[in-house]
């Protein structure tokens, strides 16, 4: 495989990872973009093949990086995706041999009148040479301004992705209900203040220890004009009874449905099943990854500092008890009942096929 040129980007990158410098899956999926375009920009390559290996090889590389920041992966194998979408426009092809995926939308218009709009497209077949001996730059100077354009529509999903997941929280939310989050999450918050403008609600926060994010998040719902109420977590089951809906957020969407989430989120989605409420999930698409949990004990085995939940200075109970501070909890998808993402509401079932839609079946590994 062809290294890229400008190695140091990517190793910056994977640094920042290693030493959780980036925090948030946007902010981590949009820094995975710029490292991207430039590799792409500065890289030699003379045929797709070379192409794909550079943009996995570094995707490998910010994985290993940081294997549990999952936007990462799912940003390479988004660009990956629309590379060989451009790359079978642009040659002519057909993009139907690299997504397999069932789509409802191709379906249907597999009964409309057929339009010959396709074969204008076959005239730049033979306006990109791959392997060209006489130039061999030839192909990544014909494509390069092409997948520059298929980076920056992933960049302005990514930037429209807090508007678009907000746009019909009207639809969502009624007025004079009760609803229940924990932490702080940017999408659950733009999707609520949205909501605010159409709807008079009211809103209990679970302060979300040992972290508290809740606080930053009331806090950003009241200054919106919101009611809003701190709650402490001990008191979710208590309160659950009087919620119309939990709405949460979501650190990555796995393939079956369910979701690693902030830690307290499998507490209230379990309160809320038994109580018949609703539980709304908020996230971009980015968040969609084609693995499934494999560790039911704790979400993600990604843990935090222990002494935010019994501090050292607890004395001899410190030596006696095994303490664990989990980043996220795994909520299965019988816990769920909608994902409103930035491309609509979905249930858990069907995120096997936005993920089949969303990505090629060979990047799964990265």
């Amino acid at each position: 495989m062809e290294q890229p040129q400008n190695l140091r980007v990517v190793e910056t990158l994977a640094w920042k990872l290693r030493r959780r410098q980036l925090v948030g899956s946007r902010a981590t999926a949009l820094e995975t973009l710029v490292v991207l375009r430039q590799v792409i920009s500065k890289s030699r390559f003379s045929n797709i093949e070379q192409l794909v290996s550079i943009i996995r090889g570094v995707g490998r590389r910010l994985v290993e990086a940081q294997p549990k920041e999952h936007s990462v992966g799912n940003t390479v194998r988004k660009v990956l995706h629309h590379i060989r979408e451009e790359y079978h426009t642009a040659t002519g092809g057909s993009t139907t041999t690299t997504s397999p995926g069932f789509s409802i939308s191709k379906f249907v218009m597999l009964g409309q009148p057929r339009k010959q709009t396709a074969l204008p497209k076959t005239e730049s077949k033979n306006t990109i040479k791959e392997n060209d001996p006489d130039d061999p730059d030839a192909f990544a100077r014909s494509l390069k301004p092409v997948l520059m354009e298929a980076i920056q529509d992933v960049f302005d999903e990514l930037e429209t992705v807090y508007d678009n997941v907000g746009k019909n929280a009207q639809n969502h939310i009624h007025s004079d209900e009760i609803i229940m989050t924990l932490g702080m999450s940017k999408t659950v918050e733009s999707f609520l203040i949205s909501a605010a403008h159409h709807r008079n609600y009211t809103v209990m926060v679970l302060e979300t220890a040992p972290t508290y994010g809740g606080r930053e998040m009331s806090q950003a719902l009241s200054a919106a004009g919101i009611s809003t109420f701190l709650v402490p977590d001990s008191s979710i089951y208590g309160l659950m009874s009087r919620v119309n809906k939990v709405i949460l957020g979501t650190h990555a969407i796995l393939a079956n449905g369910g979701m690693f989430a902030i830690a307290g989120s499998l507490l209230a989605a379990t309160a809320a099943h038994v109580h018949s409420t609703p539980v709304v999930v908020c996230a971009g698409q980015f968040k969609l990854t084609p693995s499934w949990n494999l560790y039911h004990e704790y979400g993600a085995l990604d843990f935090g500092d222990p002494s935010q939940v019994l501090g050292f200075e607890e004395g001899a109970l410190v030596d006696k008890v095994d303490v664990v501070n989990p980043f996220y909890d795994y909520v299965p998808p019988n816990l769920v009942d909608a994902y409103i993402t930035n491309d609509g509401d979905h249930p858990p079932t069907s995120i096997y096929r936005l993920i089949k839609e969303t990505y090629d079946d060979e990047d799964n590994e990265l």
